[in-house]
């Protein structure tokens, strides 16, 4: 792994900030304390700041490379907080590598993945937490995870780390003043509010999580796994929530005998669905292999559905509930309601719903039900995106926290209390990038594209 940088580098890098392939246009950015004296050599010309002007982009020899815009934005008043040049010109893989051959002669590296956002980091412009967000805007699978990504960028993820950091340090300052003064007879923790503005921490640190997994759901979405008896309808119900026939529908039982996967977007919430074979004792070696493989995808689950034969008789296929993991959610999808006659129907609070997959009834319930069991409202415009590292950080410094109110309940001791709250600090640091282990920064920025 490279190391990172530190924010007086004094190189000057490039990249080509679109993706590769044949396309009308191509962007090769540039961002370095050189930045604006190479625009000026490859142009001729002295570029106004934050003003796109047509040049032509010249090789060591004069002779034209290509011709497009340029515009200057000198730092630090830019992106990255130095001086940055765009160079926009033809796109395919050809002429902008040529651009960028002549950029490393007049003396740029290539940038390595994520720097451009990595130096906006080291400068100040995005904190850590912008910065991820920067990555997630552009890997956005979904409208709404878009959406998310974009909260991030603006900062409403790192106002709310910031102002539990704040109602922390306030706190911590309280609980170590009392300790500077130990001769004065007073019990700081029976007579003040400690534990109450605790409790209030801690119930803030909650809310915060449950947003923060709200925004990973929306990024990474969650993997559901179709499962019930022979001929219940769940290759239909795949094809209709992909909207597609995506999967073979016969009459015949046992027609699905692999884990066939797909992706769709539900309201919002990006679902990995897997149908699988029917779950029963077979006989036939293909069948059987289908019906293992099947109950291999249930242990990767965050989501179970149990599709049932709402037509014929359902002692046999809620048995099958044994088959789910403990603790993996089991929703109950009563199939085929057209063929008795019934009415679409939705039970939240048992987990229940009634379609009809063939005739594409019932399916928004479905949908209400799925978002529900991931712990995610109806996507709004209140939710930012998160990342793994940080719901870690949270739990983490959710852990210190308890720990804490332990020491202050259990022992009355106001030392311990004080420290496990430093602890908590920093775990909260790491989202924003306050308190950052050495070699954090370099992993956070390596999975970043290049260009970025």
């Amino acid at each position: 792994m490279s190391e990172p940088l530190t924010a007086s580098a004094t190189d000057t890098i490039f990249a080509v900030a679109t993706p590769a392939g044949v396309g009308g246009v191509a962007v090769v950015r540039v961002s370095g304390p050189l930045a604006l004296d190479f625009g000026a050599q490859i142009t001729g010309k002295k570029l106004r700041p934050r003003y796109a002007e047509f040049c032509h982009f010249k090789s060591a020899d004069g002779d034209t490379i290509d011709s497009g815009l340029a515009l200057a934005f000198p730092g630090p008043a830019s992106f990255t907080g130095e001086h940055v040049l765009e160079l926009q010109g033809h796109g395919g893989d050809v002429v902008p590598q040529m651009v960028c051959r002549r950029l490393a002669e007049l003396g740029a590296r290539p940038a390595r993945p994520g720097e451009f956002s990595e130096r906006a980091f080291l400068n100040d412009k995005l904190d850590l937490a912008q910065a991820e967000a920067v990555a997630d805007l552009v890997s956005a699978g979904t409208e709404h995870a878009a959406r998310a990504a974009q909260r991030s960028l603006q900062g409403v993820f790192s106002r709310r780390v910031d102002k539990l950091q704040t109602t922390l340090t306030e706190l911590r300052v309280f609980v170590e003043a009392a300790l500077d003064f130990p001769d004065e007879e007073i019990d700081f923790i029976a007579e003040s509010d400690v534990a109450q503005r605790l409790q209030d921490i801690e119930t803030q640190l909650q809310a915060l999580q449950r947003e923060a997994r709200n925004g990973q759901i929306l990024k990474n979405g969650v993997s559901v796994t179709l499962i019930g008896q022979p001929n219940a309808g769940k290759s239909s119900l795949l094809n209709a929530l992909a909207g597609r026939d995506s999967a073979i529908v016969t009459a015949m039982p046992g027609t699905t005998r692999d884990v066939l996967r797909e992706t769709v977007s539900l309201d919002g919430l990006p679902v990995h669905i897997a149908d699988t074979a029917g779950l029963r004792e077979a006989t036939d070696p293909v069948e059987q292999e289908g019906v293992r493989r099947a109950r291999a995808a249930l242990q990767q689950s965050d989501i179970v559905l149990l599709v049932i034969d709402a037509s014929v008789t359902l002692e046999a296929q809620l048995a099958l509930r044994s088959e789910v993991p403990e603790n993996t959610p089991c929703l109950e999808v009563f199939n085929k309601i057209d063929v008795i006659d019934q009415p679409a129907r939705l039970d939240l609070e048992e987990g229940r719903c009634w379609v009809s997959a063939q005739a594409r009834v019932g399916l928004a319930g479905l949908v209400t039900l799925l978002h529900d069991a991931a712990g995610l409202a109806r996507a709004g415009g209140g939710t930012f995106s998160a990342r793994a590292r940080h719901l870690d950080a949270l739990e983490r410094t959710a852990f210190h926290l308890q720990r804490g109110r332990q020491q202050l309940q259990g022992y009355a001791a106001a030392d311990m209390l004080a420290e496990e709250l430093r602890l908590a600090q920093q775990e909260l640091g790491e989202i924003t990038g306050t308190f950052l282990p050495d070699d954090l920064l370099g992993a956070i920025f390596s999975s970043f594209c290049i260009g970025k």
